[in-house]
C-alpha cells in the first residue's frame, strides 16, 4: 500500500485538545454506512457474552525540558546512559545540555534514536518530578503551548493503566470509566486484559513511500493464559472478540500469528514489529473501538485492514463534516470486520 493512499484533508480546529465526556461516537455499520449512536448506545450494542478487551499499560513520564529543548527519554542502558528522542541536529558529540535538579546530560551518539551520558544515575522518583506526560505534539500545536496542564495527568491515562511502559496512551480506552466497565460486567461481557507498551514508532513519522518498505519499531506485549483461553473459547462458540484500540488489536493478533513467545497455556510475551494493512486477514479480533487517526499513518492503515480503505475514507469524510472532534483526545469510532 503506498503511503499516500492513506491521505485526507481535515480542518485544524477538529484537533481535540481536550476530552470531551461523553464522547461522541462514529459507528459503522455492516454495510458500511456510519452513523452517531451515544457511548451508552454503543455499550448497549456490546452482547452479554461477548469479550471486550483492554490494554492496561500506563503512560510514563518521560519528557524533560533543557530550557526550550524537549528530550524523550526512552531506555536506559546503564547506570548513566539513556536512549532518548531530542532534535540534535545543531548539537555535537560531547555537547552538554543542563536538565532539571543539577543533572547534565552529555550527546554521545547521533541517529534515531540518540544516546546520552548523565552526569548522575537518575531513578524514577526523578522523572515524578521534573518530568511530563508525552502528550501527541499535534496537541501541543493546536494549544499552541508545549507543555502539560494539570488535568493531562488524568485525562492522559486510562481508568485500569496500572502496567508501567508506554510512551503514548492507547487512547480509545479514554472514552471508558470503571462505572462503564462495572457496567458492562454486570450484564455479562467479559472484560479481558492485555499489556502492549506503545514505543518510539508512535512519535516517527513513516519516511518510506511504501508501507511495505516501513520499519515497524518493537512494542513489548504480554497476554495471560487466562486472556487468551478465554478469547479461544468464544471463538470457537462464535461470540464476538471487541478490541479496544489498535495496541489490544495488534497484540491479540501477533499472538495469534505466532509472533510471540508462550503458548495458549503459558500465555504469551514477547516484541512485536506487526505491521497490518490492507490484505491482512484478522484472526481474533472483528469488532474494533478506535479513535479516529492522522493521516499517512500506520493506525488509519489497519482500520483500512479490518474495514476498506474506500469505507475508512467515506466515513472520515462523513464525520469531519459533522464536525467529530478528532485524534487522541477526540471521538470514537466502531467497525465491523469486513469478511469478503
Amino acid at each position: 500500500m503506498k503511503v499516500s493512499d492513506l491521505d485526507f484533508q481535515y480542518p485544524e480546529e477538529l484537533i481535540a485538545t481536550s476530552p470531551q465526556r461523553p464522547s461522541r461516537v462514529m459507528w459503522v455499520k455492516e454495510n458500511g454506512e456510519p452513523e452517531e449512536i451515544t457511548l451508552k448506545g454503543l455499550m448497549d450494542k456490546i452482547p452479554a457474552g461477548d469479550i471486550l478487551v483492554v490494554n492496561n499499560t500506563q503512560v510514563l513520564k518521560r519528557r524533560v525540558f533543557a530550557g526550550d529543548v524537549e528530550i524523550l527519554f526512552l531506555k536506559q542502558i546503564n547506570a548513566t546512559d539513556w536512549e532518548v528522542l531530542f532534535p540534535s541536529k545543531k548539537y555535537k558529540l560531547g555537547e552538554d545540555l543542563q536538565l532539571p535538579l543539577g543533572v547534565k546530560m552529555t550527546l554521545i551518539q547521533k541517529g534515531r534514536p540518540q544516546t546520552v551520558r548523565l552526569s548522575e544515575s537518575v531513578q524514577e522518583d526523578y522523572f515524578q518530578k521534573v518530568a511530563e506526560l508525552p502528550l501527541p505534539p499535534y496537541i501541543q500545536k493546536a494549544r499552541n503551548a508545549r507543555h502539560t496542564v494539570e488535568a493531562d495527568e488524568s485525562w492522559y491515562q486510562t481508568a485500569w493503566a496500572k502496567t508501567p511502559g508506554s510512551f503514548a496512551a492507547p487512547t480509545a480506552s479514554l472514552h471508558f470509566s470503571h462505572a462503564d466497565m462495572a457496567a458492562l460486567k454486570e450484564k455479562g461481557v467479559d472484560i479481558c486484559e492485555v499489556t502492549l507498551h506503545v514505543g518510539l514508532g508512535t512519535f516517527l513519522p513513516i519516511t518510506a513511500d511504501d508501507l511495505n518498505d516501513h520499519d515497524m519499531h518493537e512494542e513489548y506485549v504480554e497476554i495471560s493464559s487466562e486472556t487468551w483461553q478465554k478469547i479461544l473459547k468464544a471463538k470457537s462458540e462464535g461470540r464476538n472478540i471487541w478490541s479496544l484500540g489498535t495496541t489490544s488489536t495488534r497484540s491479540l493478533e501477533s499472538a495469534a500469528g505466532g509472533l510471540l513467545s508462550g503458548s495458549a497455556t503459558e500465555g504469551f510475551r514477547g516484541f512485536t514489529k506487526l505491521l497490518i494493512q490492507p490484505g491482512y486477514r484478522f484472526k481474533i479480533v472483528n469488532r474494533l473501538l478506535t479513535n479516529f487517526h492522522q493521516p499517512q499513518s500506520t493506525l488509519l492503515a489497519l482500520v483500512a485492514a479490518f474495514s476498506s480503505l474506500e469505507t475508512v475514507k467515506a466515513c472520515y469524510l462523513w464525520a469531519i463534516e459533522r464536525k467529530f472532534r478528532l485524534f487522541s483526545y477526540g471521538d470514537l469510532t466502531c467497525w465491523t470486520e469486513n469478511t469478503k
